[in-house]
């Protein structure tokens, strides 16, 4: 269909430096890039001792969810009742040319960016969310469970849950929940049970909970209060935002979309960016044109903005749980070992002991490149800044590495001449992360 379009509407496209598609374009299939990798992506196992992970997955996860898990077609067709959901969400999200930051980089590159926090909730994660939980009402279940670190997923499954019609229970890594407290009345405005994590509700986060009140938790912590929560109602089923293949199937909505979207540009990038915590974001952008390498020989440079604080793709690839209590089965990932101590920081979702099996295999291959930056976060925010005074969108704090990370890329083609062109994902806004910049950059 976008092959119809002429020439000139594609010109037109960059004299205005911002192309979307019409939601008949985009696209109707999520893609599955498991038949596509270089060696088969290892499987999940068991620990040598305590009981089955594995034939627990069933009890944990939702069944069409576990389905796509381990799906070896190529494209998962997007069910019409997710497609409306897309459609009440606001999708298809533009992708821009940002001339005013090349401006004023004074860089020969061209800077292209998709803009996720287009969303009711500020970013990607309501992609997955939408998928998860209309496949659980269609399961028959009543309730949702699950972590969250930055806010934005915990965000994105309240939303979703009320559009499906069901309840919904976050559990919030406690050294975000005390800051965001604007994102906890979002959460809370849509219906959703919010508790600081690690919690006193659980028998995992209890006995951390009475250990220290004011334990700053973690990820692994909070998913496994979200799994024990989930076991305790027949009703309640958990999803998870990130790491697993499922997760990254929906959000390759991002980059399939993008790659239609280069077409009206008439452009093609040579560089992917984007952040990286556990993968969803940097994997639904990536992905679709990691395919176009495997498949088609293309040339492109994958880069993935992480923290030094948890630079999980500079870790050990091995098998590791996915969560702290070691209740999830043992994933094949690059690891900083499951009951690490990770310094909180405001980009808070980059905070994650692993990374996404799909995304490390293609790392251990050779396929991504990483970089992590200082825990003091400053350098990240004034790139962020420069960003919105050229640009005028505020990225979410994790978004800044995204950005960061293509600024300085741009800037090495402006010291070499090379006119590249570089894509990279705002995974979402930091309109409710302002405390964040304010604190990091001494605005007060």
């Amino acid at each position: 269909m976008l092959k119809k379009r002429s020439l000139q509407s594609a010109q037109k496209a960059r004299k205005k430096n911002m192309v979307n598609l019409r939601f008949d374009e985009i696209p109707a299939q999520w893609y599955n890039i498991l038949p596509d990798l270089p060696v088969p992506l290892p499987p999940p196992q068991d620990p040598k001792e305590g009981p089955s992970r594995l034939q627990n997955l069933p009890n944990l996860m939702i069944g069409e969810c576990l389905k796509q898990e381990f799906s070896t077609e190529r494209w998962i067709d997007i069910p019409g009742g997710v497609m409306d959901l897309y459609a009440k969400a606001g999708r298809p999200r533009p992708l821009f040319r940002a001339t005013n930051l090349e401006k004023k980089l004074d860089t020969p590159a061209r800077l292209y960016y998709k803009s996720e926090f287009f969303s009711p909730t500020g970013s990607h994660k309501v992609n997955t969310a939408l998928a998860q939980c209309w496949y659980a009402k269609q399961q028959g279940f009543e309730r949702v469970t699950t972590e969250t670190g930055a806010g934005q997923w915990g965000t994105a499954l309240s939303y979703a849950a009320a559009l499906a019609g069901l309840k919904s229970t976050v559990f919030w890594v406690r050294s975000v929940y005390n800051w965001k407290k604007d994102r906890l009345s979002f959460m809370k405005l849509l219906g959703a049970d919010v508790h600081a994590s690690p919690s006193p509700i659980t028998s995992v986060g209890k006995v951390l909970y009475d250990r220290n009140p004011e334990h700053a938790g973690s990820l692994g912590i909070a998913i496994s209060e979200g799994l024990e929560d989930s076991q305790k109602d027949s009703k309640a089923t958990y999803c998870l935002g990130s790491v697993l293949n499922h997760v990254l199937l929906h959000q390759t909505i991002i980059g399939l979309e993008a790659k239609r979207q280069f077409e009206l540009f008439n452009d093609y990038p040579d560089s992917v960016i984007s952040c990286l915590g556990g993968g969803s974001n940097f994997g639904g952008f990536a992905l679709p044109f990691i395919a176009d390498v495997l498949k088609k020989g293309k040339k492109i440079r994958f880069i993935a903005a992480q923290s030094e604080v948890a630079p999980n793709l500079q870790g050990k690839y091995e098998y590791d749980f996915a969560d702290y209590a070691e209740m999830t089965p043992m994933l094949k990932m690059y690891t900083l070992g499951h009951k690490m101590d990770m310094e909180p920081i405001k980009g808070d979702g980059l905070r994650y002991h692993g990374c996404s099996p799909i995304i490390s295999l293609l790392r251990n291959k050779g396929y991504i490149e990483t970089i992590a930056y200082s825990r003091d976060e400053k350098h990240v925010f004034e790139m962020a800044k420069v960003f919105m005074e050229a640009e005028g969108w505020l990225p979410a704090p994790e978004s800044a590495y995204s950005v960061c990370c293509a600024i300085e890329e741009a800037i090495k083609c402006r010291e070499s001449g090379e006119k590249k062109a570089i894509a990279f994902n705002v995974s979402g806004h930091g309109f409710l992360d302002i405390s964040g910049y304010r604190n990091v950059l001494g605005l007060d």
